[in-house]
């Protein structure tokens, strides 16, 4: 039998101590917790004093609500205009973008749905909003609030297992010592941690920024050096002779040293002339900043990675290379942005929907609701007209193929205006007036054979 070899799953060479484990000192390189989360204040003060700090919570949140969101499945383009007005005149994007801000700083936050004359202790039912009651949001980001891990959801859905109640501290900017229901908020957490890390955080998420610390502190250090260095690009030197005996001497000697290095700095100019002594030396030392650019440009690619926001969009650096336009990068951004909004905004942009078309409309959302995202890729002129063109021929055809109706048709090209701004002055009284019965395709065909039949019915009639 031979002898049995256990190898470990990583290079190691002991001779030339490389790898884990070789006795190198990269075998003291580890991770640990810093737990920048828990220090509120320390946060606040990279957020107001750091721009970088600044674009990574701000940008996300930013593009996440920019464009909103485009309504279909309601019984007409007035509804829809209706809750879009609510939306606006309530500033409820604006809020919920807050609430995405303040997730993303202090690792999580809640936007609470003011309902005007309810309880907020007790479980919303939407069916008991009247019209007019929906108020807007309130935020209220993680220290503002208590949540209650005594009592948890115990119904199987999207929340169990979070806290049902959560306690409005005395400090907040609302509902003061108030006990607020689940069901009565969105909620949105920075960045999700496992169970044991989400304990620790009383079941909240991490902010964006703790992973981010190193880099930060690296990219800010690399930046004010770099700065730093302008003040010392340019250096000159005196050499004086005996200098240390002239100061030790004191007196004229001393003042006539200092006399000379004032005239020196006076009349030292392109057009002026340095005297000095025949054994004194003056010189000039420059420094190269060759390098440099590079390091700052890894580091701020570092930062870009790890947010997942281009540099284009982090920087306002435009990209560099052959041919390099930036729009990839954008696209790939862009797509992320939509993951997010789906995985994150969805469920709690639909509850809150709910809300507003009961206190809008006065009625439930129909089944047929749903809602898509709105693209942030914006097109240019050339392009919306183009697709103007193309959408307003597809209406033509299907509607002129007796598939829709006029009034159909006249929605569909109102709906579109969306994307290419065309079309969007239809009015409702034009909508209304339309025929809404679409032509059959054989009507034509059925009038034409109607008046053969006739003509033949009169031939036979004189024949007999």
């Amino acid at each position: 039998m031979g002898l049995l070899k256990f190898t470990a799953d990583s290079f190691q060479n002991f001779a030339a101590r490389v790898g884990l484990g070789a006795g190198s000192q990269h075998d003291q390189s580890t991770y640990g917790f810093n737990f920048l989360s828990r220090n509120r204040t320390l946060l606040e003060s990279m957020y107001r004093s750091s721009w970088v700090v600044g674009q990574a919570v701000d940008v996300v949140a930013d593009d996440m609500t920019r464009e909103g969101i485009n309504m279909q499945g309601l019984s007409g383009p007035e509804e829809t205009e209706q809750l879009n007005q609510v939306l606006d005149d309530l500033q409820v994007w604006d809020k919920l973008n807050e609430t995405i801000k303040w997730s993303r700083l202090y690792g999580g936050a809640v936007a609470v749905m003011m309902i005007d004359g309810q309880n907020i202790s007790t479980p919303l039912n939407t069916k008991t909003i009247a019209k007019g009651q929906f108020r807007g949001l309130l935020v209220l980001d993680r220290w503002m609030v208590l949540p209650d891990l005594q009592d948890l959801v115990t119904e199987y859905g999207p929340d169990y297992g979070m806290p049902k109640f959560y306690d409005v501290i005395t400090d907040s900017v609302g509902l003061v010592n108030q006990r607020i229901h689940y069901s009565r908020i969105l909620r949105f957490d920075g960045v999700k941690l496992p169970y044991w890390q989400a304990i620790a955080e009383n079941l909240w998420g991490q902010s964006v920024i703790e992973r981010l610390e190193d880099r930060l502190t690296l990219f800010d250090s690399a930046t004010l050096g770099a700065g730093q260095l302008v003040y010392k690009a340019h250096l000159r030197t005196y050499k004086v002779e005996k200098l240390r005996e002239l100061i030790a001497t004191g007196g004229r000697a001393y003042d006539a040293l200092v006399k000379q290095i004032q005239q020196i700095r006076m009349w030292q100019s392109n057009e002026g002339m340095t005297l000095m002594d025949a054994k004194d030396t003056f010189e000039t030392h420059q420094y190269s900043f060759t390098g440099l650019d590079s390091v700052l440009l890894q580091l701020g690619q570092q930062l870009s990675g790890a947010l997942g926001i281009p540099l284009v969009r982090l920087f306002g650096q435009s990209p560099a290379g052959l041919n390099a336009t930036g729009e990839s990068d954008l696209a790939n951004y862009y797509d992320n942005i939509n993951q997010q909004q789906e995985g994150r905004m969805r469920s709690p942009l639909h509850r809150l929907l709910e809300v507003v078309s009961q206190s809008a409309l006065g009625k439930p959302l129909p089944t047929s609701f749903k809602f898509d995202f709105a693209s942030l890729w914006q097109m240019d002129d050339k392009t919306k007209a183009e697709v103007a063109n193309t959408t307003a021929d597809a209406v033509t055809k299907v509607e002129e193929a007796g598939l829709i109706s006029r009034k159909t048709a006249l929605k569909e090209l109102r709906q579109s205006s969306e994307v290419t701004g065309i079309f969007s002055h239809i009015t409702d009284e034009e909508i209304e007036q339309a025929d809404d019965d679409p032509p059959s395709p054989w009507s034509e065909y059925e009038s034409n054979e109607s008046e053969i039949s006739e003509k033949n019915g009169d031939s036979i009639q004189s024949a007999a």
